[in-house]
């Protein structure tokens, strides 16, 4: 027993230094992650749009004539001395909602084949950050799920790497599910990851989200290797999360049991978020990640315009 509990600490130990030795490596990438993450954001800028009108709020929306018969008490006096008109000082109308963003960072996103432009930790990361440059140009408030509090700053990608940055250097790895606790009624949620968890313990955790009526959207990352299962002959498979390790002989006899296997995961991963009304689109690493960038923002305008019509 002594014996085997020592073989049991020093393979934690060495599960442990390869998490924290990712942790280092992540970093030190996310830098470049973050300027990344604002090239695509600019590239899908075009054609966004926000929602900002005159109506009753806290902030400042712009100078207007004013019309005979409006109460002199609307008329911003600083601003009319500097003319030989009178104006109003209107203020921004309260349409912006909430947008809460979870990344997975979990060892399974560390995954990178040779046919993929980057890992899919990366990827996800640019997506997220990037998504939050947009929504925020578009006047919604984001926040990171678990880590912020929800934010309007011009400089959401900045302050949002700096956040990551400061939680990966903390010990410990993050789950392979978003936080839980039920969200309020007028907020959306974007929860990127491979989704390589077990469907209930999803399921579970979307229910649980959405118990208050909070709407969201599920982005899968995969790598295309992860799809294709192009492996044959005697081939070595690693476990990300400790050190086990399975060997075996012709893997091309399983392709076909494999690729039916993550099908009936994946429509349980849909089935899911359909329960609860959310929205699902698939990713690959070998796409552009502009292109999923233009599907969530598509996404996103169509469920909070929902919103601010009142039909969502």
């Amino acid at each position: 027993m002594a014996v085997e509990a020592r073989l049991l600490d020093a393979e934690e130990r060495a599960v442990g230094g390869r998490q924290q030795e990712a942790a280092l490596g992540l970093a030190r990438r996310l830098p470049s992650l973050v300027v990344a993450a604002k090239e695509i954001a600019s590239s899908a800028m075009h054609g966004v749009h926000g929602r900002k009108q005159a109506g009753t709020g806290e902030n400042f929306w712009q100078f207007r004539p004013f019309v005979m018969g409006e109460a002199a008490s609307r008329v911003d006096w600083r601003q009319s001395a500097r003319d030989d008109r009178y104006y109003v000082r209107e203020r921004e109308w309260e349409s912006a909602h909430t947008v809460w963003i979870w990344m997975d960072r979990s060892p399974s996103m560390a995954f990178a084949s040779a046919l993929a432009l980057q890992p899919k930790l990366d990827r996800a990361l640019v997506l997220g950050l990037a998504a939050a440059d947009l929504l925020v140009r578009g006047g919604e408030r984001v926040g990171l799920l678990g880590l912020t509090r929800p934010l309007a700053a011009r400089s959401i990608i900045e302050r949002f790497g700096e956040v990551l940055h400061a939680v990966d250097r903390q010990p410990g790895e993050p789950d392979d599910l978003p936080p839980a606790g039920a969200l309020a009624p007028r907020t959306r949620v974007v929860l990127i990851s491979d989704f390589l968890t077990p469907p209930a313990e999803l399921a579970a955790r979307i229910a649980d989200l959405a118990s208050r009526g909070a709407r969201g959207h599920l982005v899968i990352i995969v790598d295309p290797v992860e799809e294709t299962f192009p492996f044959s002959g005697h081939t070595e498979f690693l476990d990300v999360d400790s050190k086990a390790v399975m060997r075996i002989g012709q893997a091309e006899r399983f392709r076909d049991d494999y690729i039916r296997r993550l099908a009936a995961h994946r429509d349980a991963v849909a089935s899911a978020a359909r329960a609860k009304g959310w929205s699902l689109a698939i990713h690959r690493t070998d796409r552009p990640a502009s292109e999923a960038l233009l599907a969530l923002r598509m996404q996103l305008e169509s469920s909070l315009d929902a919103f601010a019509t009142g039909f969502a």
